[in-house]
């Protein structure tokens, strides 16, 4: 960036908090981060930011030196918070999901473009290189014609997780297996395939005490016609890597949490990495690339004034879908996304 360093301000420094605050570190040629909200008092010194200062939520937003506003509380303050940020004349990154319903991740969307400033939902596994090149590949044709595409989140959170944060129980909250753990899959999915023109879903609870579901099935039609599958589960010990898979004309792929784990198609296949973690029986084992690498480029977004390669609007296209999910497993009917208000 050039000279001027942007000003950071977090709010709610637990897990994902600190994960932000980890990967902007890696960023602090072009950053500050100058204050946090919540988590432990010295949560930002343990993460490498020692002179950030502990302020209250409203004094972070209403603070002059906090050019950028991270949203990392409980999912059902996200739009909120964003809102009130953009009100304020900041940027806003939020972690998912954008919001809880669809005029709400709407309303943040808007308020984005009427300001002008840089609003983007974090989705990081966006970012993994393994994704992009299927992305590059399925946007030119170099696969064929995608006939089904599946995702897949069996993961494992014990008793211990819910009684941590009491808004995770709740399906108001944002708690469901869906909205909380599988919403960076069905982002991928959408993201991958293109826009969902119908679902069809159904939803339980059936390994926790709760509210909020922790398992839902959803078959989704996409734009192009090709067929989609999506199940996410808390529920399901011990946990596995979430997995993406795109079923073309020409073969099929598999990518985990843990790298390609089927390439059958002739066009040439991403190299091999270290993989950071994953979250299929900790939270906290997600590793900070992924976000780091979104910081990346959001901060160049906003030095050169450009869109975020992940925007708000994207992010309520995610809202959206995973909205619609709960709207066909709450009434048993077919739903269409577009018609969601």
């Amino acid at each position: 960036m050039g000279a001027q360093r942007l000003g950071i301000g977090i709010i709610g420094m637990r897990t994902i908090g600190s994960t932000h605050a980890q990967a902007l570190k890696h960023c602090d040629d072009d950053v500050d981060l100058v204050a946090v909200s919540g988590g432990e008092p010295d949560a930002a010194a343990r993460t490498g930011w020692p002179d950030a200062r502990v302020m209250t939520p409203e004094q972070v937003l209403a603070d002059s030196a906090v050019d950028v506003v991270v949203v990392c509380s409980p999912s059902e303050h996200h739009a909120a918070q964003a809102l009130a940020a953009l009100e304020a004349g900041k940027h806003v990154v939020v972690e998912k999901p954008l919001a809880l319903r669809v005029a709400d991740a709407d309303k943040v969307a808007a308020a984005a473009a009427e300001r002008g400033l840089s609003a983007t939902m974090i989705a990081q596994r966006r970012f993994e290189p393994e994704h992009q090149h299927l992305k590059t590949l399925l946007d030119t044709g170099g696969l064929g014609r995608v006939v089904l595409g599946e995702t897949f989140v069996r993961w494992h959170r014990d008793d211990a997780y819910y009684a941590h944060a009491p808004w995770r129980t709740s399906m108001d909250g944002g708690g469901g297996s869906l909205m909380n753990q599988g919403v960076h899959n069905v982002d991928l999915l959408q993201w991958l395939l293109g826009p969902a023109a119908e679902v069809t879903a159904q939803y339980a609870t059936l390994g926790h005490a709760m509210d909020a579901e922790d398992t839902t099935v959803a078959t989704v039609r996409f734009a192009s016609g090709a067929l989609g599958l999506v199940a996410t589960s808390t529920a399901t010990p011990p946990g596995r890597p979430a997995e993406v898979s795109v079923h073309t004309s020409t073969g099929s792929v598999t990518l985990t949490q843990d790298g390609v784990q089927r390439w059958d198609v002739t066009a040439p296949a991403p190299p091999s990495r270290d993989m950071p973690g994953h979250g299929a029986a900790d939270p906290a084992a997600i590793g900070v690339v992924g976000h780091l690498t979104q910081w990346r480029d959001i901060v160049a977004a906003i030095s050169a004034g450009r869109a975020p390669a992940v925007s708000a609007e994207d992010g309520a296209r995610t809202v959206r879908l995973l909205c619609a999910i709960y709207e066909a497993g709450r009434t048993g009917r077919t739903i269409r996304p577009e018609e969601l208000s």
